[in-house]
């Protein structure tokens, strides 16, 4: 696999925080455009698309993909032209009264012992069945094989009428250390986050052990000391997905949805802290289980004034000499924000992909991956988005897809400076 760790001296080597100064407006920075788009998928396909994952070829950075996820519908992979290489069907229901699989998540592991060789392999969040799916990589055609121990317990859930209940695996993200390869997982409507050391079983595939589990407040002290918790449907809580680890410096960053960024130790040791928090954070809603909409009064003022809620897909750009920045989709206003990894988090400005004249724009984006090394056209590395509002042309069905950014034009919009 590419390393995501390479040293650059091209790109990125200062950072311009946008609005610094009262540029005129002739030399204000374009937002950035996709160069292509994945076909759309479609909500009466049962197709959703969700979280992206970029697989550099080791071999031939030309034949890279992009492994993604949709929901109901499985994965599919990519070429770097946005053409389907590969479909792969979600797991079946164990019985018609059960829910069948659905791949929301997915991340990449190179370099994993299986079989006696070193593997690539793709591991994927099955909110369905509450486990993962884990699929080798073939480096010579590309192919996603399934690899998953068929044994897998459940990562949150008793048995199955608890997964039944859907508060099950959600969120995922993956890293290695020397100590072995590791996944975190998020539950869906829960705050907790598990930690799992993935194993190769005796058969040949891979399974996974639970090291420990954390669970972020559900409850907020105020500045004011009143007690405020996100609203919700009941018996569900600000839930974490977008997640990204800067192994680096082995910490890890959660996104809970309607609160804040987290930073932790990528173990889950240590306390949590939060490095930005959504404008919404403090905001005061209460259930109405007749419209089952949250009402909501006025904001206190108590959050960040970057994050617009969802918070959603994060992703890590390394640079050279540890420094680098932290993405974050901001779904509510369909901006990207941009925090340092280094020092103290510091946010350095916002971006927006916007409409080009081969692709539209990106909007309630989720799931997002970056590389910052060749693969194919795109040299100085990619930004893979979800697209939660596409919109195909010729037609007025909402639909879903991926967009492909050109990392220099990410680099010229802004937060940063080339």
């Amino acid at each position: 696999m590419i390393p995501r760790l390479l040293a650059l001296t091209a790109l990125a080597t200062t950072v311009a925080l946008t609005g610094a100064s009262a540029a005129p407006a002739s030399s204000a920075p374009r937002p950035p455009t996709a160069t292509l788009e994945t076909p759309p998928l479609f909500e009466k396909d049962n197709a959703d698309a969700d979280d992206p994952a970029i697989w550099g070829n080791p071999e031939d950075e030309d034949d890279s993909l992009v492994v993604t996820t949709a929901k109901e519908a499985g994965m599919n992979v990519y070429d770097l032209d946005g053409e389907l290489t590969q479909h792969i069907d979600p797991r079946p229901a164990p019985s018609p009264d059960d829910n069948p699989g659905r791949y929301n998540n997915v991340d990449l592991l190179d370099d994993f012992a299986l079989d006696g060789d070193k593997t690539d392999l793709a591991v994927a969040s099955d909110r369905g069945m509450d486990t993962l799916g884990v699929f080798a990589i073939d480096p010579d055609s590309g192919e996603l094989t399934d690899v998953s121990d068929p044994d897998m317990k459940p990562i949150f859930s008793e048995d199955q009428g608890d997964i039944n209940e859907a508060h099950t695996a959600y969120g995922l993200t993956t890293w290695s250390d020397k100590t072995g390869a590791y996944a975190l997982v998020s539950r869906n409507a829960e705050t907790d986050v598990a930690l799992l050391r993935l194993t190769e079983t005796d058969a040949g595939t891979v399974g996974y052990e639970t090291v420990r589990v954390l669970q972020l407040p559900r409850e907020f002290t105020m500045p004011d000391g009143a007690s405020w918790a996100p609203c919700d449907d009941p018996g569900e809580y600000a839930q974490v997905e977008g997640m990204t680890v800067d192994t680096t410096r082995g910490v890890a960053y959660l996104g809970q949805e309607q609160v804040g960024i987290w930073r932790v130790p990528a173990d889950l040791t240590g306390e949590p802290e939060l490095i930005d928090t959504a404008v919404e954070y403090g905001l005061p809603g209460e259930y109405d289980p007749e419209t089952e909409e949250c009402s909501y009064g006025d904001n206190p003022g108590h959050g960040g004034e970057v994050l617009r809620t969802d918070i959603e897909g994060l992703t890590i750009y390394h640079r050279d000499r540890g420094k680098g920045y932290l993405l974050a989709s901001s779904q509510g206003d369909d901006s990207f924000a941009v925090y340092s990894i280094s020092g103290g988090n510091d946010y350095l400005g916002s971006f927006s992909i916007a409409d080009g004249s081969k692709t539209d724009g990106t909007q309630h984006s989720d799931g997002a991956d970056v590389v910052n090394t060749e693969v194919g056209d795109f040299e100085a590395g990619l930004l893979v988005v979800q697209d939660g509002d596409n919109t195909p042309e010729g037609s007025d069905e909402s639909s879903t897809n991926f967009k492909f950014v050109d990392w220099e034009d990410v680099a010229a919009s802004g937060p940063f400076s080339c």
